[in-house]
């Protein structure tokens, strides 16, 4: 019996997800905000900063793969269980301010669409109610419900997004040249610290490891399964990349925008309703339905993917050993379901109040994960005894490793100076 090769749209799933999940507001404000002061010059940084987690989710999936453990089982074996409680620090602080950001970003939204009373008001309700409905969907129907709602948001947001982008009728000239010379504009000494902000927002930064989960759920064990991972992540990156960078044209064609986050994607539907004349309402509405599909995607990614983190932690402290286990996390166990009822009510406090001291300490934290998880991958994809030796680090993955690292502490750095001054 001739087996059929699996098609494109079989193997894209988990990829996708991961670009959804890793596209929220603040991703949306930044390419907006960066384009808007910058230009297209800096389009390199959005195709930067795509490769740069497509590389790091490559290493995370090929660990997997090979070794059959998760990253975090993986780190726990052979860092020691420092590493898993250091782990749970992150991710309580973590989850608090991005669940916070994320059922703000949904309700503000919301309100541009359906106002019903104030501005704030509306905010609380409709962030509850999105909170709320993503919960139902994750406990009804599971992964496969979660990826087909997921794949409507995907094709709205990114449908409205790049059409919005082409629509403004930019310099393709000046597009085709800011993805390929990379140039750093120096706008009031801000060119560089915008620069990097934009190659650290692409693609999200705890939600790179909800990849593993996925694929489980998928039914990917075993090296034979590189190769389609690999393809998986290339698309959804890619489609990252195009997003991010329709965001930065979009951002260049409106000029001065202000605001922050979600309010600042607001104030640019308004921007671009002034500015595409006729067609401006029909413009307005839709870009702030690709947004909407944008931040509720990335809500919903997260309340069903993060609790895989602490329910594979919770098995972690159960048991002394971290054999490898290629059954996915059961969504229906009591860690997880605890998980996902907490990151839907206690971040909500959020909605109501402003915690500046806490800010500036996520700040600090989320700043070094992306070089913590860069190095993990470096020392432990580098051991051919773990890994294989046909599966471990190439010499050119190994310094493009030690570049991401370099790299992101001088984003760390940038950004806790920004945060504390």
């Amino acid at each position: 019996m001739k087996i059929k090769a699996p098609n494109l749209l079989t193997i894209v799933g988990p990829g996708m997800l991961v670009a959804a999940t890793g596209v929220g507001a603040g991703d949306l404000a930044t390419g907006a905000f960066t384009g808007s002061k910058l230009g297209v010059a800096v389009l390199w940084a959005v195709v930067l900063g795509a490769g740069i987690k497509f590389l790091l989710n490559e290493g995370l999936a090929r660990w997997q793969l090979a070794t059959g453990t998760t990253l975090l089982e993986g780190s726990v074996a052979h860092f020691g269980r420092p590493v898993q409680w250091f782990f749970l620090g992150y991710l309580l602080i973590w989850s608090f301010f991005v669940g916070s950001a994320l059922m703000s970003a949904c309700g503000v939204t919301a309100h541009a669409m359906f106002p019903i009373s104030s501005a704030q008001t509306d905010k609380i309700v409709y962030g509850l109610l999105h909170s709320a409905i993503a919960v139902v969907l994750v406990k009804l129907g599971g992964y496969r419900l979660f990826s087909k709602v997921m794949s409507l948001c995907i094709v709205v947001m990114f449908v409205v997004v790049v059409a919005t982008a082409v629509v403004l009728k930019p310099s393709w000239g000046q597009i085709g040249a800011g993805v390929v010379v990379p140039t750093i504009p120096q706008i009031n000494g801000e060119g560089l610290v915008w620069t990097i902000a934009l190659i650290g927002g692409v693609g999200g930064t705890l939600t790179v490891l909800c990849y593993g989960y996925w694929i489980r759920e998928e039914g990917r064990h075993g090296g034979r399964h590189l190769k389609t991972c690999r393809i998986d992540l290339a698309t959804g990156y890619a489609a990252t990349a195009l997003f991010g960078m329709s965001m930065v044209v979009i951002g260049s064609q409106s000029g001065e925008i202000q605001g922050g986050g979600s309010t600042l994607i607001v104030n640019l539907a308004n921007e671009l309703q002034t500015q595409l004349g006729t067609i401006g309402p029909i413009a307005k509405w839709a870009f702030i339905v690709g947004a909407w599909g944008a931040v509720f995607s990335s809500l919903l990614g997260v309340w069903q993917s993060v609790p895989y983190l602490f329910a594979d932690f919770w098995r972690l402290t159960r048991s002394r050993e971290t054999a490898a286990s290629k059954s996915a996390i059961n969504t229906r166990s009591l860690p997880y379901q605890v998980y996902l009822f907490a990151i839907a009510v206690i971040p909500a406090a959020g909605l109501w109040t402003r915690f500046v001291t806490m800010q500036k300490l996520y700040a600090v934290i989320g700043a070094l994960f992306i070089p913590m998880l860069a190095a993990a991958l470096l020392i432990l994809n580098s051991r051919a005894r773990l890994i294989g030796q046909q599966y471990r680090n190439s010499w050119y993955t190994t310094l493009f490793l030690l570049a991401i690292i370099a790299l992101f502490a001088l984003a760390g750095w940038v950004k806790i100076q920004n945060t504390l001054s």
